[in-house]
């Protein structure tokens, strides 16, 4: 098996402020800065006033990547007969991609890596992992060789990184990893430029309750400080962080995608049904992706869901009703362009009934307006 080719680069990267409100999405400043240094912090979010008056936002996208492929004249997608990947997951986070990963680990039809979140679009696959990386076979070991060469590279490699599927031979393999679902628009066009036959799923989950169990995994691992879980302020400055807020926004990340990706080559798959039809969701996301959903993995049911029991951090009603006012604006977006279970996500938080209540308010003051008229 070859090791691929690597090609030389010219590495630049693409420093973009975008100013966001709840409604629209206005680029403000865009440049290409040639040789800089990569970015070690996480994209910054920048608030010009308080959240919960839906003000406007400036997102700060740092471009951490630095794409290695030449736009002057270079061929810049994969040729039909090169290795490269069927798939990308995208997140969400917290939103059933782990239980994707070990469904198609196991199927006959898909060869995986031995590692879940490659991380190589975000991260150049730098990041300290808290599992040992399966090395069963020379596959996994060739694989785990081939990425620890590419990670140290100062930039993305995209032929480099098609190359470390040749490990799939003729298998389905993918890259899930939901901290994708933070690049920004210009590496998102470079990647689905450079494999244009690339299908993209993407998990999406009820951001009041997606939020809440990231913080919850946060606090387990310790990578955020104990908090008051009861204080609502307390609960807003860790929301705040731009790891956790930055996903919490389906609707813009969806966007964000879709822009880039084939719609025929786009899904979007709801967390709600992985805990109310597990086997359902597992046969529609194999058949999308080109598998046989007749085929066990291995003996592993469809409901199994390795993170379903890990314990969370106790939600009051107080906390949970300041949660649902904060992603207002987002439940009712989701609710309205993501369709399919996103629909009933306001009506958790009784949104819908408020609506309702105001709309009658409104008719029986103008009833009684024509009444005292009259």
């Amino acid at each position: 098996m070859r090791a691929g080719k690597w090609g030389n680069a010219r590495p630049d990267s693409l420093a973009a402020i975008f100013e966001f409100t709840w409604d629209r999405r206005k680029q403000v400043n865009s440049r290409f800065v040639a040789n800089q240094p990569e970015p070690t912090h996480a994209p910054i979010l920048l608030f010009d006033c308080a959240m919960q008056n839906n003000a406007a936002m400036r997102w700060a996208w740092p471009f951490k990547p630095r794409v290695s492929d030449d736009r002057n004249g270079e061929d810049n997608h994969y040729s039909a007969g090169d290795a490269c990947p069927d798939f990308l997951c995208v997140g969400a986070q917290k939103g059933g991609t782990s239980w994707l990963y070990h469904q198609l680990t196991l199927h006959r039809d898909f060869w995986m890596p031995p590692v879940k979140e490659l991380h190589y679009f975000d991260a150049l696959s730098r990041v300290k992992r808290p599992i040992v990386p399966r090395c069963k076979d020379g596959r996994d070991q060739w694989f785990l060789e081939r990425i620890t060469e590419l990670s140290a590279r100062s930039y993305i490699d995209l032929h480099g990184y098609s190359c470390l599927f040749e490990a799939k031979a003729e298998l389905l393999s993918g890259d899930i990893t939901p901290a994708y679902s933070l690049l920004n628009d210009e590496l998102i066009e470079r990647i689905v430029s450079y494999f244009p036959n690339l299908k993209v799923i993407f998990l999406a989950r009820d951001p009041v309750e997606r939020a809440w169990s990231q913080l919850s995994m946060d606090a387990r691992v310790r990578s955020i400080p104990p908090f008051d879980t009861t204080d609502v302020d307390e609960v807003t400055r860790n929301l705040l962080n731009p790891g956790v807020l930055l996903r919490s926004y389906p609707s813009k990340i969806v966007k964000r995608w879709q822009r880039y990706v084939r719609a025929d080559l786009f899904r979007i798959y709801f967390f709600d049904d992985l805990e109310r039809d597990p086997v359902g969701l597992r046969r529609s996301i194999l058949s999308f992706l080109g598998a046989d959903p007749r085929k066990p993995s291995g003996r592993l049911s469809p409901g199994y869901n390795a993170q379903a029991g890990r314990e969370k951090l106790p939600l009051t009603d107080k906390v949970r009703s300041a949660l649902a006012r904060f992603f207002k604006g987002e439940l009712k977006t989701c609710a309205a362009e993501l369709g399919g279970p996103a629909e009933q996500w306001p009506a958790r938080y009784g949104f819908s009934l408020l609506v309702f209540v105001m709309q009658l308010a409104d008719d029986f003051d103008i009833l009684f307006w024509c009444d005292f008229v009259a």
